[in-house]
């Protein structure tokens, strides 16, 4: 009888665990799919977009919603978000944050999360790309500024540098990035350092204007302006 009790405890126990971005981030589907799409976007050379480049997405979206002031909670969210918002690019990189938000679904369906959990996380997945979505939310805001603010040297894949494209060269020109927030002026700013005889100014806007205004539009959510400075000098 005794036995059984304290069965029954850790049975309850269990039932009421919340799942947490750790357990995510050990999660064999999620990183096998972020394995295979760093590896199909590695066939016509895209920059890294493995569980490395995912980690950064989630530790820094977690840092503007503390930034803000967001519970616990929702910084567990984006977090998760987070690392799990490329598996989409798996089955296919021009929708791959819709297919990312329904395959999350059917992961997440399996674990002890919330209904409304569940869909806050995949609301964020799906709407994180600039082609087809946009911030409807504190979770989605954060994971798309923390995205399109990944600019660094070292996502560019290892080949000759004869064989970068612009997109390579955009980010192997930025020597230095750092991602800055004042509450008090509500501002969030992204400051660059980029190397000019990598990659001009103008190729730099071809490839990330449209994420940048992105960002803007996420800054909105927060009642607060995007910035971004390149070299010292405010180009937006």
């Amino acid at each position: 009888m005794k036995n059984e009790r304290k069965s029954g405890i850790k049975s309850k126990m269990k039932d009421e665990q919340i799942l947490t971005y750790e357990q995510i981030k050990k999660n064999e589907n999620v990183r096998e799919l972020l394995k295979k799409g760093n590896e199909n976007l590695g066939v016509p050379g895209f920059t890294d977009h493995s569980a490395a480049h995912c980690t950064i997405v989630a530790e820094r979206a977690a840092y503007i919603l503390k930034k803000f002031g967001y519970t616990d909670r929702d910084i567990e969210l984006v977090k998760i978000a987070g690392f799990m918002h490329d598996i989409g690019n798996a089955i296919n990189r021009k929708f791959h944050a819709e297919c990312g938000a329904l395959i999350a679904n059917q992961i997440l369906e399996k674990e002890n999360i919330s209904l409304q959990e569940r869909i806050t996380i995949i609301s964020a997945i799906g709407n994180h790309d600039e082609s087809s979505g946009g911030a409807v939310d504190p979770i989605s805001a954060a994971l798309i500024i923390a995205d399109k603010t990944d600019v660094r040297r070292n996502r560019v894949r290892e080949k000759p540098k004869a064989n970068f494209d612009k997109h390579d060269r955009v980010n192997y020109a930025v020597t230095d990035a750092k991602l800055k927030i004042n509450v008090e002026k509500k501002t969030i700013a992204l400051n660059l350092q980029i190397d000019p005889k990598i990659c001009s100014m103008y190729e730099y806007f071809d490839i990330f204007l449209g994420r940048m205004m992105m960002c803007r539009g996420a800054a909105d959510i927060f009642d607060a302006s995007f910035k971004l400075t390149a070299n010292g000098s405010k180009v937006l």
